[in-house]
């Protein structure tokens, strides 16, 4: 089956190590790169792999046998590709026979589609069984909470008509509370086979199996959990293959929540043309990533990331419906649903253990979403929150911080401490999609929220009345004092943001509130929280006496990576400068990116194992795992600081870029994982599939097509107010970038920018209505001679700016190119 051709980065080597993952917004599968499904995740451990429709898994694994080999063991995996939207294995050719195996999730469906291509020199009839195991099972509760996945799970059972295979878990489970359910999958084929079974456990060369432990050291590999309480069925075929033909056998996997009739119907949907779900799949993925080209002749490595990093957007948007909200304490209580949102979207943290609804996450992924030109993830992301968030939270203003595609809200709510640091994103996050797309609708939806989110803050998590927030931040570890840096300045950049949103609603009321405490803020914030030239950062928190409690954490950063609106600053810029620089020592930094906590002097057992580039003693281990957020804030920062060098921004930039598509580190292609191998963090491969951090995770993306698009290509739109800036800055020792289908509001944009050694050109085209200022970032040491747009001289203006002095020019008309003489 023919795909994205070259656009399919593929491996080779370990395939039985490597998770492989397809998703769709209804469905998704994980395994390994060889065709088997080994136990995975720790959420419910050794669940968190095989088929899945949210909110429940279907399958443990589908394995198919050609002959009397098992593809992935007798007839070996020898390639497995990643392509946009689906999965290609290739297997070692067997009894004459070469088989490959292609799976996508059809858009608008809940159900997978297999399609296993057979190949033969010579005609011959070939025996095919496809193996099944069933264990259906919600995504909450997780196998550590009360009450526990074991005890909700029930037996499944088995059943065939002889042509489909049909698994159910029907009942009421004996956990308190619980209501009577009807899980059900369907795994049937587009031909009538031979023979079924349902006798046995049917686990193709994964039986007998190997299970994990409910507790403690797992093996590196096992095939199924202590706890698993599936059952198996097999689908006997006797395949005509033709010499030198292809045969192409279609297989779906779907479930239901509802019924074992919903989900007989969307297996046969599917079958019905499988062939057009395919050409569809192809087409709807192409027009996802299509926004955003980019043409970068001096980093051909950050071009492809920035194309892969939109298809990872695609891959993590999920779906669910009839979500039972209910909060259940981090898991320690289950209560009687608050209430129902009868459909969800949003943009999944991670797989395969955090593909829900998280705060955090979405609103630093949005940054990306709106550089790719998908408002739609960002509104349908904010909606959800919203939806939620008012239905546990009665609408008092606090923002939930992860909530499952069951609807249960595992911390966030009312009752949950602090988890400030979402509650003061979300308005930031609503004036980004404001700005980028120009609909006051986004008002409409969210605005309200937004103001009492912040008011929520003020009223209920500052209890010393200093005007600093309380509460949990991103840094989730202890030591930290009840005022959290990341807190403090994302709730400043939301009053500001909240300020502007508020007059452009004529709540003249609020948007004084909100300007005043920011101004008041940001006043006192560089000598409330700079922990000296020593330190050369921010304290990560406040102690008891109000001083810096400085720990090396990563979130000393976000003063520099959140831009507050209208080029407002909020670091000095000596304190931003210095702060950039230490991170970039090998305290801070390694080969793959920023580490999450900074090597130095510390009183913590185990001592300090790095180097040291302060004297300043902490109370908390060095933590030497790169996260892919971490190393995305670095870059962000370093660009809203004009530093595009390769020591600089660039560094970062690469960084998430190997880590998503060098052969030598992914684990799958094209797929930014949570966190890099480092120091800390053994390489995933390397690790137990019931103890690896996320294969896939969007929040990395951030890292890329942010950096790339706002500040390379130096695009800032303000549609509201009818204003949209393109002042690039060419990074450090490149000389030409480019980008073309910018989204902004309804119309696009392009832009190319060059260098020489005498002069900078900026070329735009627009096909919008907004009022365009066009310039450029100077280089350093440079001289304004002389300046022209459409080959006339024409006035400008320098602006001193973080990035550095910035040359704008107002200019009328829809295109245009800006040329500037140097010396």
């Amino acid at each position: 089956m023919a795909g994205s051709g070259a656009d399919e980065p593929t491996t080779t080597t370990r395939l039985a190590d490597r998770r492989s993952l397809i998703t769709g917004e209804q469905a998704y599968v994980l395994g390994d790169e060889s065709g088997q499904y080994p136990a995975a995740g720790f959420h419910i451990r050794g669940e968190m792999g095989g088929f899945w429709a949210p909110p429940i898994k279907l399958l443990d694994g589908l394995w198919f046998r050609v002959g009397d080999q098992w593809l992935g063991t007798g007839a070996t995996a020898v390639g497995y590709a990643s392509g946009d939207g689906y999965e290609r294995f290739r297997y070692r050719t067997t009894g004459g026979v070469t088989a490959e195996r292609v799976q996508f999730v059809p858009d608008g469906s809940a159900t997978t589609l297999i399609a296993l291509s057979l190949r033969s020199p010579v005609s011959r009839t070939v025996d095919l069984r496809v193996d099944a195991h069933s264990e259906l099972l919600p995504a909450y509760p997780w196998t550590s909470t009360t009450p526990s996945s074991a005890a909700v799970d029930l037996p499944d059972t088995a059943s065939t008509d002889g042509t489909a295979l049909t698994f159910r878990d029907t009942g009421t489970s004996s956990a308190p509370g619980a209501r009577p359910h009807d899980y059900s999958a369907v795994v049937a084929g587009d031909r009538p086979p031979v023979a079924t079974a349902t006798a046995g456990p049917h686990r193709g060369p994964q039986d007998p199996p190997v299970l994990c432990p409910a507790t403690g050291t797992a093996p590196y590999r096992c095939d199924d959990s202590s706890a698993g309480k599936g059952a198996g069925g097999a689908l006997d075929y006797r395949v005509d293959v033709t010499a030198n033909r292809t045969t192409t056998l279609w297989f779906a996997v779907a479930g239901s929540t509802t019924s074992a009739t919903e989900a007989a119907h969307a297996a046969r949907t599917a079958l019905a043309a499988p062939a057009a779900a395919w050409t569809n799949k192809l087409a709807v993925r192409r027009a996802a990533v299509a926004p955003t080209q980019v043409d970068l002749p001096g980093d051909r490595a950050l071009q492809a990331a920035v194309q892969w990093s939109k298809s990872n957007l695609a891959d993590s948007v999920q779906q669910a419906r009839n979500l039972q909200i209910r909060p259940v304490s981090a898991g320690t209580a289950y209560p009687p649903a608050a209430g129902t949102v009868p459909s969800a979207r949003w943009i999944g943290a991670g797989f395969p253990d955090y593909p829900w609804l998280f705060g955090t996450d979405g609103e630093y992924t949005a940054f990306a979403a709106v550089a790719a030109g998908r408002f739609d993830l960002v509104r349908d992301h904010l909606r959800a929150l919203r939806d939620v968030s008012d239905l546990v939270n009665r609408r008092s203003g606090k923002i939930v911080h992860e909530v499952v595609s069951t609807g249960d809200v595992y911390f966030g709510a009312n009752g949950d401490p602090g988890n400030t640091d979402e509650t003061a994103k979300f308005p930031s996050v609503v004036a980004l999609l404001w700005r980028w797309s120009g609909d006051d609708r986004v008002l409409d939806d969210f605005y309200d929220l937004s103001a009492r989110a912040l008011r929520y803050i003020a009223t209920n998590l500052d209890a010393d009345h200093d005007g600093w927030p309380e509460g949990l931040g991103n840094v989730e570890r202890p030591g930290m004092g009840a005022e959290k840096l990341d807190n403090a300045v994302y709730y400043l950049r939301g009053l500001a943001d909240l300020a502007d949103m508020a007059e452009r609603r004529g709540d003249r009321a609020t948007a004084r509130w909100a300007q005043t405490r920011f101004e008041d803020l940001r006043g006192r914030f560089d000598a409330t929280w700079w922990a000296g030239d020593d330190a050369a950062g921010y304290g990560d928190s406040l102690g008891a006496d109000n001083t810096p409690v400085f720990q090396r954490h990563w979130i000393g950063l976000t003063p520099l990576e959140a831009a507050l609106p209208g080029a407002r600053e909020l670091a000095s810029r000596r304190h931003a400068q210095q702060t950039l620089q230490r991170r970039e020592e090998d305290c801070y930094s390694g080969d793959l990116g920023l580490y999450h906590t900074g090597t130095g002097p510390t009183s913590a057992s185990g001592g300090n194992p790095g180097p040291s580039c302060d004297q300043v003693v902490t109370t908390v281990p060095a933590e030497r795992a790169v996260y892919s957020l971490n190393t995305a804030i670095m870059a962000v920062a370093e660009g809203n600081y004009g530093r595009l060098g390769r020591t600089q921004q660039q560094r970062y930039t690469t960084a998430n870029t190997r880590i998503q598509l060098d052969p030598a580190i992914w684990e799958k292609p094209g797929a930014m994982p949570e966190v890099a191998p480092s120091p800390d963090f053994t390489a995933n491969i390397d690790r137990p599939f019931t103890d690896r951090s996320m294969v896939l995770q969007a929040w990395g993306t951030y890292g890329v097509l942010w950096p790339v698009v706002h500040q390379q290509l130096g695009v800032d739109p303000d549609l509201p107010h009818g204003r949209i800036a393109v002042v690039p800055q060419i990074p450090q020792g490149q000389h030409r970038i480019a980008g073309s289908d910018i989204r902004l509001g309804t119309g696009s944009l392009a832009v190319r920018a060059t260098s020489t050694p005498a002069s900078l050109t900026t070329w735009f085209s627009w096909t919008g209505t907004a009022a365009v200022t066009v310039g450029a970032v100077l280089p350093p040491g440079k001289t304004v001679t002389g300046v022209s747009f459409g080959g006339r001289p024409v006035p400008y203006r320098l602006v001193a700016t973080s990035r550095g002095d910035q040359l704008e020019v107002e200019v009328t008309g829809k295109s245009g190119e800006l040329q500037v003489r140097l010396r």
